[in-house]
């Protein structure tokens, strides 16, 4: 619809505002990480990588940290299984909502979406509960010491999981539903098994769907600390060192590079999935 020069303006003034203050951020954390004082803010003492490479104190840089390193292998860890955990579920979750009748359809439905609103705190306090109960029991009753069920990385990984695969379930049922299930009864017909033609025409239609969920279910995983700080034990991810760390040591630029490391590696890793989403030229 025609718009006067006016309101053209006002509308590339907003967006650039709105960009802006979504960025601006972001650019002040990263460019701290190269500050030259002790502290992450101004005045500007000058440009340096030692928060990144030095090997001693009191600029000790990332790449020598052995326990930041240490968290950052863990979250690694951690995000990988979880991701892969949270895809498998929510393809099977994607073709038993979308291609089965079943009774009560509709209230497992909400109850599969009802994570997203439990607030993070909450459902680790529930989930660090319910596992203590099950491992006290088994203690108490069988003389049996479940190890996974105590606090630590087994109950980070489920408790992410209970959350994240509503995130991969959603995302996945969306692609599902886009299918043309013709496809697969031309392949039938044609003397295909069942799973041929879930391996050769379904699952690879869901790949860009499949591989954008691994995507946001591992950067959730990798940066979430609400449930995680329920259910964390010896072996920290790297939110809750980074977290014990400014509470003890204070906020030091090591953390801002950190936080460079971790924009970077998102930045990839969402433009990765951009690219698999892109449809493909016919050849």
């Amino acid at each position: 619809m025609p718009s006067s020069p006016t309101l053209r303006w006002v509308y590339r003034a907003y967006v650039v505002i709105f960009f802006l203050y979504l960025i601006a951020p972001l650019l002040a954390a990263g460019a701290f990480a190269f500050n030259d004082s002790l502290f992450p803010s101004l005045p500007w003492r000058g440009f340096t990588l030692d928060w990144f490479f030095s090997p001693t104190e009191p600029k000790l840089g990332l790449l020598h940290d052995t326990r930041l390193l240490r968290g950052m292998g863990n979250s690694l860890y951690i995000g990988l299984i979880v991701a892969a955990l949270a895809v498998a579920a929510g393809t099977t979750n994607a073709f038993l909502f979308e291609r089965r009748q079943f009774p009560f359809k509709s209230a497992l439905y909400i109850l599969m979406i009802v994570p997203l609103v439990i607030p993070g705190v909450i459902l680790g306090i529930s989930i660090l509960v319910f596992a203590s109960m099950i491992a006290n029991f088994a203690d108490r009753q069988m003389g049996l010491f479940i190890t996974w069920l105590r606090p630590g990385i087994p109950l980070i990984v489920f408790g992410q999981v209970a959350f994240l695969t509503t995130i991969t379930s959603l995302v996945i049922a969306a692609r599902l539903k886009k299918f043309d299930i013709a496809l697969e009864e031309a392949a039938l017909n044609l003397g295909a098994s069942r799973l041929r033609v879930l391996t050769t025409v379904t699952l690879p239609f869901l790949f860009p769907a499949m591989f954008s969920a691994f995507i946001v279910a591992f950067l959730v995983s990798f940066e979430n600390f609400n449930t995680t700080l329920m259910l964390v034990g010896s072996d920290a991810p790297l939110t809750i060192v980074m977290y014990d760390r400014m509470v003890k040591a204070g906020s030091t630029p090591v953390l801002n590079a950190v936080s460079v490391v971790l924009m970077l590696g998102s930045g990839l890793l969402a433009l990765a999935s951009v690219l698999i989403q892109r449809p493909r030229r016919a050849g």
